[in-house]
């Protein structure tokens, strides 16, 4: 990669910063965000503040909700097991799990493994339900509630208007997935994530809230969520949440609150730093073998961008080439985590506000690594180290 020589290595790092400060300009309490490669860290800084109420600064050290790139650990973990004989894609749901949990949800039963990651099995997505967006995230949220893991399947037990085969982003796909590992391992698929995963990469930042104890309060910052019009009218506001201004931005402080509705769909907690150390596993093949990478990145159509089996493939709309990864959102916080298809350049943004159910916002983590120059400034960081190789070979 060739670095135009109006760019040096501090002046991508203060464009890196600035766009961090601007995000925080637009309305976002805080973010934290890294670039690394295979064998080093490129940059890794934040902006903003984790309490908005005495503006105490966010550091390195804080960890945030991570939502649907949760996903990416259960799509690993099904995968292995795979690799073990111990289920095929072309299994159903039905061939593991009791009809009392399946029962009246639409295309459910017929749904095979493969359809399930690939978000193509026709199953209606608990999270678009209106009664359970005011229960789980609006108005009527019981914010100490610890959520069982079939608590979500109540809200769609009836037939689907969906067409199996065809993409629909569900998170139901992988609340059946996380069951389906329960009951071929015999063991909490939150166990199987640390046991498979977080463990051998030293992952000690991340866990899945409600589900496992957590490194310690004061490592997460406080929650908060844009009280745009579209989320009031959807959602509601729950009583218990302050509601806050923050640069000419309406928020909600939805502290207190924790991610156990999510389960394997949404509801780990992480950092930057240990997103990368899972990220680069997975893109160099240290956690599936070349068969699953193969699955992994089965490419099928999936809205503006492409899916494997738990991954996802889009092109930049700003023209910064091909990426691979996973974004989230869940109340409280946003994140993005991504690899260059070509040339070794990973990038995570976590920011501690959510954007569900509140239509356009004026920033948010995946704004931030999507559509600004974040990917072209991490690419051009990252060809300086590849410009180091090669002026010693």
């Amino acid at each position: 990669m060739s670095i135009s020589t109006s760019f040096s290595r501090s002046n991508i790092i203060a464009q890196l910063q600035a766009l961090l400060y601007s995000s925080v300009a637009a309305g976002v309490p805080a973010i934290s965000a890294s670039i690394r490669t295979s064998t080093q860290t490129l940059w890794s800084s934040t902006a903003g503040f984790s309490d908005l109420s005495n503006q105490k600064p966010i550091n390195s050290k804080h960890i945030f909700g991570i939502g649907s790139i949760t996903k990416l650990f259960i799509a690993v973990v099904i995968l292995q097991l795979i690799e073990e004989d111990k289920l095929k894609l072309s299994d159903t749901l039905s061939s593991f799990l009791v009809q009392e949990v399946f029962h009246d949800i639409g295309n459910a039963e017929p749904a095979t493994i493969g359809r399930l990651l690939s978000h193509s099995a026709g199953v209606e997505s608990w999270e678009d339900d209106p009664k359970w967006i005011v229960e789980g995230r609006g108005k009527d949220l019981d914010p100490d509630r610890i959520w069982r893991k079939l608590d979500t399947l109540e809200y769609i037990r009836h037939p689907s208007s969906l067409t199996p085969g065809v993409f629909s982003y569900a998170n139901t796909n992988f609340t059946f997935l996380g069951l389906v590992i329960e009951k071929i391992t015999g063991k909490t698929a939150e166990s199987e994530i640390r046991r498979r995963i977080l463990a051998p990469l030293g992952m000690k930042d991340t866990y899945l809230e409600g589900f496992e104890e957590g490194v310690g309060k004061e490592k997460v910052p406080r929650r908060y969520h844009f009280a745009t019009k579209d989320f009031i009218k959807a959602a509601g506001i729950c009583p218990k949440f302050p509601e806050v201004e923050w640069n000419g931005t309406n928020l909600i402080d939805a502290t207190g609150s924790n991610t156990s509705v999510e389960w394997v769909a949404g509801g780990m907690l992480s950092s930057p730093s240990d997103l990368m150390n899972f990220a680069i596993a997975i893109r160099n093949g240290n956690l599936l073998n070349p068969s699953s990478m193969k699955i992994l990145q089965d490419w099928n159509p999936a809205g503006n961008a492409e899916i494997g089996h738990g991954l996802f493939r889009f092109k930049s709309p700003l023209g910064y080439g091909s990426w691979l990864g996973h974004n989230g959102s869940v109340l409280g916080f946003t994140g993005s985590l991504f690899w260059a298809e070509e040339g070794d350049c990973v990038v995570s943004v976590l920011a501690n506000v959510g954007t569900m159910h509140a239509g356009e916002v004026p920033s948010s983590a995946a704004h931030v690594a999507i559509n600004t120059e974040f990917l072209d400034l991490a690419k051009k960081l990252a060809g300086f180290v590849e410009g180091d190789k090669s002026s010693n070979t």
